[in-house]
């Protein structure tokens, strides 16, 4: 969306908004009742601005940036107030004068042809002030802030002086700065895809192609927010461009001390807190999501993280995306990939601003994912979520496809694309180096997993006859496989069960495709480092990477089945009411929790698998109703006591889905 610069002098920005427009001091919102952020200045004396002027100019009528004594400087703009008072605008550093502003001889306007007036060299009376002549080191010092969108002397001292020391700045100084939101002046280069332009005033502003917005503030200019890593916060500066485009609606502004605001057109409202980052804002949303948005700034803000200068251009053709794809990708260094991305489909002209490479990232994902190719396969738990293939060395290029698709997931994650990816839940563990469990083998062989799960549950001495070694077929040849040293020759028993079963879920899981992952990590990494991605947990990297789909409610109660309950009892009707209220992320977060995936098939719940083929989505009248619902991942299936009230519901419903770990939760 692009802003609309007004040249009506009423809504043009100029100056601080006034209260109630303004925040207040401790951070909260306050509705803003107009649409104009100008304010005349508070009026220094009651006399009454007279000027005297000839029988032609007062016959004259002037635009806004000039009047009888000449065009007015660049940036600077004429106003009266409701008293008939004149008061100077300057855009440039959005302050307000009742001294008119002079202009330097090189500078000087001509209207019609003629010089302006001369007397401005000379101590003029205007409106019983004096008109004073700016030096030449003013007038250039006016410039360079001009350019340079930083505050005239004598404002914020704090700010001032980091605007002049550039990156010098004490601790001390740097932790104010982060306390009460300042910004510094950025120097250098804009970011890639930012561009300065001026109005016809003459007052600059900044396109950023890249999402196709506008702003007053320079992006260039330095923030110092306080982040939040594994085990510690610090603060950080960097451009207020750098944590990426603002929310649909959103605009931010600078006061005159240079502190960075925002605006809400969505409800006319203005707030200190930067929608972007966790803040006040977040004191009653849930402890996980506040959790997952601090990483996800403290991943956003990292150094190596940022786009560099230039641009990397992909171009492939649709109908042969996969391939494409890989030969332009597989060609560019991970430096030549962390450049601007633009994306090019063969034949169709367009430039690249966002939509363009969602699809091409949407494409590629169906590509590079079909079981078709054998470089991954089908769960056994249904048929949409995916993992490696074991033997997907039948192509001798394999590994090379596995960097691919690393890159492309490490690319995805960079440029803040998701991919159409449906993992299974032990692959996102695996790509944190965690360690795999039981409980992992339930969303990758449900029947192996019931098997194991009885054997740790129940007495297998003389009734099992298992050793450390399994059988495993590669391309139709039965291999054994050794669990540990010498494997083939121990006993299984109750006493090293439990060692055998974490042996066995570790190869089943993980060591068959131990060196396909390591191919996989090695172009992820090289994107994304290593030390960064591990901040998350696997639920939370599976939305960094995939996003949240779009959940139609009305789809899933109509593929729901019912056991104990009818559609139209109490419970049931509560449950779906919760479930419409909810956003989004909630409604993501309840499907992960009863079927193991926050994603749903392409052709909606109808297509929705269990472990057995086919199953819809399943509540089921089970528990006391002192419990938390349970689930049953395999089978879609989640139990719901029968509560007595709404809010008791609500509230046991939005704890078990927040904050319960793992798939199966019985």
């Amino acid at each position: 969306m692009y802003l609309v610069f007004s040249k009506n002098k009423e809504t043009a920005a100029a100056a601080t908004p006034v209260s109630p427009g303004q925040p207040s001091s401790n951070g909260r919102r306050t509705s803003t009742t107009s649409s104009s952020n100008t304010r005349a200045p508070p009026p220094p004396t009651t006399t009454t601005t007279t000027t005297a002027t000839s029988t032609a100019d007062a016959n004259r009528q002037y635009s806004s940036f000039e009047d009888q004594y000449g065009r007015l400087p660049p940036g600077w703009e004429r106003r009266t107030d409701n008293f008939g008072r004149t008061y100077y605008v300057d855009h440039n550093t959005r302050t307000t004068s009742w001294k008119r502003p002079a202009v330097d001889n090189t500078t000087a306007a001509t209207i019609n042809g003629a010089p302006a007036v001369s007397s401005l060299a000379n101590n003029t009376s205007v409106g019983g002030g004096l008109l004073q002549p700016e030096s030449s080191t003013s007038i250039d010092e006016r410039r360079r802030q001009f350019v340079d969108r930083s505050l005239p002397d004598g404002g914020n001292t704090t700010t001032t002086t980091a605007a002049n020391t550039g990156s010098s700045l004490s601790q001390s100084q740097v932790t104010a700065l982060a306390s009460t939101g300042a910004t510094t002046s950025g120097l250098g280069e804009l970011p890639p895809g930012w561009e300065q332009r001026y109005t016809p005033e003459g007052r600059s502003y900044f396109v950023d192609h890249n999402t196709r917005t506008t702003t007053w503030v320079d992006p260039r200019r330095q923030q110092y927010i306080r982040t939040y890593g594994p085990t510690s916060s610090t603060v950080q500066q960097q451009p207020v461009s750098q944590l990426g485009p603002l929310p649909s609606g959103w605009e931010m502004r600078l006061t005159n001390t240079a502190r960075i605001y925002f605006v809400d057109h969505n409800t006319k409202t203005t707030t200190w807190d930067d929608p972007r980052l966790p803040s006040s804002l977040d004191q009653n949303v849930p402890q996980y999501k506040r959790d997952f948005r601090r990483k996800v700034i403290y991943f956003r803000s990292q150094p190596a993280l940022r786009i560099l200068p230039g641009q990397c251009l992909i171009k492939v053709q649709r109908s042969n995306i996969f391939e494409d794809a890989y030969q332009e990708i597989m060609r560019q260094s991970p430096e030549d990939l962390k450049k601007r991305l633009m994306i090019e489909f063969d034949g169709e002209e367009g430039v690249d601003y966002g939509g363009v490479s969602r699809e091409f990232f949407f494409l590629l994902s169906h590509e590079m994912f079909n079981p078709v190719y054998c470089l991954f396969e089908y769960s056994s738990h249904d048929n949409y979520t995916i993992q490696i293939n074991p033997n997907s060395g039948i192509n001798p290029e394999h590994l090379n496809y596995f960097k691919f698709i690393g890159r492309v997931v490490g690319l995805g994650v960079f440029h803040r694309r998701f991919l159409d990816a449906f993992f299974i839940g032990a692959l996102y563990k695996m790509l944190l180096k965690k360690k795999v469990g039981l409980q992992d083998m339930e969303g990758v062989d449900h029947e192996v997993y019931n098997s194991l799960k009885w054997m740790m549950e129940n007495s297998i001495d003389g009734i099992l006859d298992l050793t450390f070694a399994v059988d495993d077929e590669v391309f139709g040849e039965i291999v054994q496989v050794e669990l540990k040293p010498g494997g083939k020759d121990i006993e299984v028993t109750d006493e090293n069960k439990k060692e055998y079963i974490e042996l066995f879920t570790q190869w089943k899981i993980s060591d068959r495709v131990s060196a396909q992952l390591k191919a996989f990590m090695d172009g992820f990494n090289e994107l994304i480092p290593e030390d960064l991605v591990t901040v998350f947990d696997e639920r939370e990297l599976e939305l960094l990477i995939g996003g949240i789909s779009e959940i139609d409610v009305e789809d899933w109660k109509k593929h729901t089945d019912y056991r104990g309950y009818q559609e139209g009892d109490q419970t049931v009707q509560w449950f779906w009411k919760i479930v419409s209220e909810w956003d989004n992320e909630s409604k993501a977060r309840l499907l992960q929790f009863t079927t193991g995936t926050s994603r749903i098939p392409v052709n909606g719940f109808k297509d929705l698998q269990g472990s057995d083929g086919p199953r819809r989505f399943t509540i089921e009248k089970a528990g006391e109703i002192s419990q938390l619902p349970k689930s049953h991942t395999c089978f879609n299936r989640v139990d719901l006591p029968e509560y007595d009230d709404y809010e008791s519901m609500k509230r046991k419903l939005t704890w078990a889905v927040e904050e319960t770990i793992g798939f199966g939760q019985e």
